[in-house]
């Protein structure tokens, strides 16, 4: 066996020509298609025509071109079939041996915001993806390359024996079937949303690696970190990280949650996280401020931690950042001095992520959360609570600034692990209760950790109270307002606890589970 014939088309053209003038000088005939046929004559490579293989005019608009027997025959005919061997000679059809295609540009299409529902239509490739799988099957016979990465592989071994080897045409095969595979999901994704129809009978999803780890939770297990092919650019995996060494599976969970918990608040907000839990949230009239709060919040636990900042950080706060060990600082960007004093700490990661100050216009995606044969899909929680909609179910009102705290905490609770309880006071968390299997547990351990400053502090839970002891440990506390969902058969419970001690309380009627 050899590669005699192979037939191109594609729409990245970057390398073909190359690729091509190489096979061609080892004898290999060059059919082509459209715009790439047109390119390679123009740079001088010899090549045929689809249409002088096919007999048959390239039409409506290049839609028809290579879906014809006299491709699909040479592609899929089994070689040492004798019945396969005998009508390609009856009907003076010859084999193709190597295939080199890539697709439409469909993702690039949908990606622009101005795409026409008619234009992403017309970006669906049909004749790519038939050709691709056709030759991909046949694979025991025929080279398949979807990927200019292989265009060296295959001028290599052909260059060495005329063909490639069986290894590699099931290497490339299993390539091309992931490729249109993803193809087919990020058509099928995006059909979904155009019909309303985000949770369908059948869920498809695709990601791109973006690297492989050096391991996973822990050195024995494997990793790898995908991204989706149009992830939002204030994502983690559109960060651009300016310095440090590669992030590694835990560093990667831990960034996303902090970003996810900076990204609710509009003025100047700080969090560090632990674990992909906060363990300490600041907000402030400048990202400065705002880090001294989230700092003073849990000055042992940031100690090793992730910390995200929704605004550039200046050369004052990266003085006050370099003084503890750190993982990872994210942020909008670095000013040239902060980036100065930083870098110096040789293994500290920065990672640049776009302007976060817009946490208001953040809009909700499907979350997908793998079990052991399976996986379970729901929407992601950007549900903001309107204060206007809240409901004072105690006697005492809670003040202006008890508000603004509850609010506050409200906003942090929701992104720490259940059951939870998050105290906050003068902009800042003051003790974080995560985890737990109970909630009075979980309240104990915030306001161990709060000490002194739970006097007058707002608590939020994620979730109603079963009964009134939570509400009896925060007044013990001195913690005078509550913000919780409310909702359970007890709510009369906990309603006299809080008047009993002029707590002021209030009900959302939405909970923030997050397991």
């Amino acid at each position: 066996m050899s590669i005699k014939r192979a037939l191109v088309s594609v729409s990245d053209k970057q390398g073909i020509v190359d690729f091509c003038r190489e096979l061609s000088a080892l004898g290999v005939e060059i059919i082509s298609t459209g715009g790439t046929s047109t390119l390679l004559a123009k740079e001088g490579v010899p090549v045929i025509g689809i249409s002088d293989v096919t007999g048959f005019p390239e039409i409506m608009d290049g839609r028809v071109k290579t879906l014809h027997p006299a491709v699909h025959s040479g592609l899929l005919a089994v070689r040492d079939n004798e019945e396969h061997t005998r009508q390609m000679t009856e009907l003076g059809l010859d084999y193709i041996d190597l295939v080199v295609v890539n697709l439409y540009p469909f993702a690039e299409t949908i990606a622009k915001p101005d795409v026409s529902y008619e234009e992403a239509i017309e970006n669906i490739d049909i004749g790519g993806p038939t050709m691709l799988r056709s030759a991909a099957k046949n694979h025991a016979f025929v080279s398949v390359v979807v990927d200019a990465a292989d265009y060296a592989v295959v001028l290599e071994e052909v260059r060495a024996g005329g063909d490639t080897t069986l290894e590699t045409r099931k290497r490339l095969a299993a390539k091309v079937f992931r490729h249109t595979a993803a193809y087919d999901a990020l058509i099928s994704d995006y059909l979904s949303k155009v019909t309303g129809d985000p949770l369908p009978e059948r869920y498809t999803v695709t990601y791109e690696k973006i690297q492989d780890l050096r391991y996973g939770e822990n050195p024995h297990q494997k990793a790898a970190f995908y991204r989706k092919p149009l992830a939002a650019l204030d994502t983690l995996t559109a960060a651009e990280q300016l310095h440090g060494k590669e992030l590694s599976y835990n560093n990667i969970n831990d960034a996303n949650a902090a970003l996810q918990i900076v990204k609710e608040f509009e003025e100047p907000a700080v969090v560090a996280v632990k674990h992909m839990n906060p363990c300490g949230v600041g907000v402030g009239a400048s990202v400065y401020e705002a880090y001294q709060k989230a700092y003073n919040a849990d000055p042992t636990s940031i100690f090793g931690g992730i910390v995200a900042a929704n605004r550039i950080i200046d050369a004052d706060t990266a003085n006050l950042l370099k003084e503890i060990f750190l993982e990872i600082i994210l942020a909008p960007g670095f000013t040239e001095e902060a980036l100065e004093i930083l870098t110096k700490k040789k293994n500290i990661r920065l990672l640049k992520i776009r302007d976060l100050s817009t946490a208001a216009a953040r809009k909700s995606s499907l979350i997908v959360t793998s079990i052991d044969g399976g996986m379970v899909v729901q929407e992601s929680d950007v549900h903001s609570v309107n204060p206007d909609e809240l409901q004072v179910v105690t006697d005492r009102k809670p003040t202006e600034e008890e508000l603004k705290q509850l609010l506050f905490a409200w906003k942090v609770v929701k992104h720490v692990k259940s059951n939870a309880i998050v105290l906050a006071a003068d902009n800042m968390t003051v003790g974080v209760g995560a985890g737990q299997m109970n909630r009075v547990g979980a309240a104990k351990i915030a306001i161990e950790q709060a000490g002194d400053k739970s006097q007058g502090a707002a608590l939020a839970s994620d979730a109603f109270f079963p009964m009134g002891d939570t509400l009896e440990l925060a007044a013990k506390a001195g913690i005078t307002a509550v913000i919780q969902p409310g909702g359970s058969v007890k709510d009369e419970e906990s309603i006299k606890v809080a008047n009993e001690y002029g707590i002021a309380m209030v009900f959302t009627g939405v909970r923030h589970f997050k397991h």
